[in-house]
């Protein structure tokens, strides 16, 4: 079983508005990646919000973690309800889908040029508990590396907004999508 967790806890600095709830053709990024989730996992979470359009989880061990923490309470969480690995994704990221997740099976992986989004065993929650007490390089890809997660490089990126030009055009994107241009 697989436990979709969106990674949501982000100050949006680059952004600079609530990222999460800016809206992309009428629904909101966290409405989104959720949706998206859902399609691909036995059920999803949203890290790092009090309100959500899933069930909410805390980061862990505290706020401010940035996605180590939210990815640290989705495998915790996982490990406790006996899912075998979490399919992790943050709030902006855009064109998740099952091919995608087929590429990341079997777990542990994660996407080459976005680490956060990947499929983590859920036994993996220690691990990276070791590696946030530690003084060591707290990333994605320093996690990804302790647990020999392997990369991989997809013919399609996902889109990543990180701004808000970004958003406009990815806005475009899929009013063209949609409506067929």
């Amino acid at each position: 079983m697989i436990l979709g967790a969106v990674l949501a806890g982000g100050q949006s600095t680059r952004f600079g508005s609530d990222k999460a709830l800016a809206m992309l053709d009428c629904r909101t990024l966290i409405e989104r990646a959720v949706a998206a989730l859902e399609g691909l996992c036995d059920a999803v979470v949203v890290v790092g919000r009090t309100i959500a359009p899933a069930a909410v989880l805390p980061d862990r061990p505290r706020a401010g973690m940035g996605p180590l923490g939210g990815l640290a309470a989705a495998l915790h969480h996982a490990d406790a309800l006996g899912y075998d690995a979490v399919l992790s994704c943050s709030v902006d990221s855009l064109g998740i889908d099952s091919a995608m997740r087929d590429a990341l099976e079997p777990a542990p992986a994660y996407v080459a040029s976005q680490p956060v989004i990947g499929l983590w065993p859920a036994s993996a929650a220690r691990t990276l508990d070791a590696l946030l007490a530690g003084e060591g390089r707290h990333s994605m890809r320093a996690f990804a590396e302790a647990i020999g997660a392997r990369p991989v490089q997809l013919a399609r990126d996902p889109a990543n907004i990180n701004t808000p030009e970004d958003l406009l055009g990815a806005d475009l994107a899929a009013v063209e999508q949609r409506d067929g241009l």
